[in-house]
């Protein structure tokens, strides 16, 4: 199964993402910006798109790596990506789910002042990620809307536990404290900071 964390940037994708395979035994972090930054890194500047979504390469290749995953990984398969774009999202997560392969798919919602509040946090000011906000709320109320999870209210061990009840998955208990807690999470919150 494919458990596919969609939400604005700074929704809370990559922290509801690692928790979850923190509580997930036999559970995978694929991270699709990987190879948006392989395919920057490989290709000269002047053909970089400002999104590097937009590179048919990159939908191809999260696509097919996916599919592999699925079919060599018994576990399950957590994925924390941002997808705005019908197409975008058809040509991965419809392939897939045309294929035959469970793709579960959440959308985490918070509202246009919950969104720039978190990305204060993670010290984003005037960032690529702030600019993307209405973009993103728009889509999600408008163009990709199935399985809508409202944040704004919400902790994240709320979010995990609807996530894994949602798509049938038994989470260990977690057995960290509450300072252990803050620490992981900072940590993923860190490395999320794009500079």
């Amino acid at each position: 199964m494919i458990v596919w964390i969609n939400g604005a940037y700074g929704s809370g994708k990559s922290t509801c993402t690692y928790e979850l395979n923190k509580r997930l035994p036999n559970s995978f972090v694929y991270d699709p910006e990987n190879i948006g930054y392989f395919i920057r890194k490989n290709i000269p500047l002047d053909l970089h798109e400002p999104n590097f979504q937009d590179h048919t390469q990159w939908r191809i290749f999260n696509y097919e790596m996916l599919k592999y995953l699925s079919s060599a990984y018994q576990g399950t398969i957590l994925v924390p990506m941002t997808l705005i774009k019908r197409q975008y999202y058809d040509e991965i997560i419809g392939r897939l789910i045309m294929d035959g392969i469970q793709v579960n798919h959440f959308i985490l919602y918070a509202e246009k002042e919950t969104i720039e509040r978190r990305l204060k946090k993670r010290f984003e000011r005037g960032t690529w990620a702030k600019s993307q906000i209405e973009q993103c709320i728009y889509a999600f109320n408008h163009i990709i809307t199935e399985e809508k999870i409202t944040t704004d209210d919400k902790g994240i061990d709320q979010l995990v536990e609807e996530i894994a009840y949602q798509s049938n998955l038994d989470l260990i208990k977690d057995s960290r404290g509450a300072f252990k807690k803050i620490i992981d999470r900072y940590t993923t919150t860190l490395k999320q900071i794009k500079f």
